[in-house]
């Protein structure tokens, strides 16, 4: 294990839930996302970290997720996108193959932060090792619900989010009494059809 990754384990978690990432899926991805990344899933396997406040995932099951929320919006076009992460909560990690860790989805709130990042091929793995180092159980925490959201619905297993029902978008109340575990593919999707993304607003922060 390489010491970035050593220090996202300290700062996440340990890992939960590890499933193997098949041959065929390190091909499918080969060229399209960076080396660095493909050999973190031979070593770590997809898996929860953290008691499953972050989990990394194949990009394969959130291609749908991904073309819900960007559909429609100023980001179709603009990239080719892969779900590489996802919070307890929804937030949503993408890579893009043109501009790498350029976009960030906040599924409840239907809002999304991009970057403008020219992608230098000579320094993919940094960027791999740099976002890992960078990203933050905090970030993850959703008004600092989910250890109660942990200690009321349990552990949440790697096809599982905590999901506000009804959805905020619907007008459903931010409070631990309204969370529930959900299917996180089907829920996120949901989560797409029901509100247009935005993007983010100083106003916002």
């Amino acid at each position: 294990m390489d010491e970035f990754f050593s220090l996202f384990i300290e700062e996440m978690g340990e890992p939960i839930f590890r499933q193997e990432v098949p041959p065929s899926s390190i091909e499918r991805y080969s060229g399209k996302l960076p080396k660095k990344l493909l050999e973190y899933w031979t070593e770590h396997g997809w898996c929860g970290y953290g008691d499953g406040i972050f989990w990394t995932v194949n990009p394969q099951d959130y291609e749908g997720v991904a073309a819900s929320f960007i559909e429609g919006t100023a980001l179709e076009g603009r990239d080719t996108y892969h779900v590489i992460a996802r919070g307890a909560f929804g937030d949503l990690y993408l890579y893009g193959e043109n501009s790498g860790f350029s976009l960030d989805i906040v599924a409840h709130t239907s809002q999304y932060c991009s970057r403008v990042n020219e992608l230098d091929a000579g320094n993919m793995d940094k960027e791999v090792q740099g976002f890992f180092l960078l990203v933050e159980r905090e970030s993850n925490d959703f008004g600092d619900l989910f250890e109660p959201a942990y200690n009321k619905l349990g552990k949440l297993d790697h096809d599982e989010m905590y999901g506000f029902v009804p959805a905020l978008a619907f007008g459903g109340p931010c409070d631990l009494a309204h969370l529930e575990k959900v299917k996180a593919v089907e829920h996120l999707v949901l989560l797409a059809q029901i509100s247009t993304l935005e993007p983010y607003s100083f106003s916002d922060f």
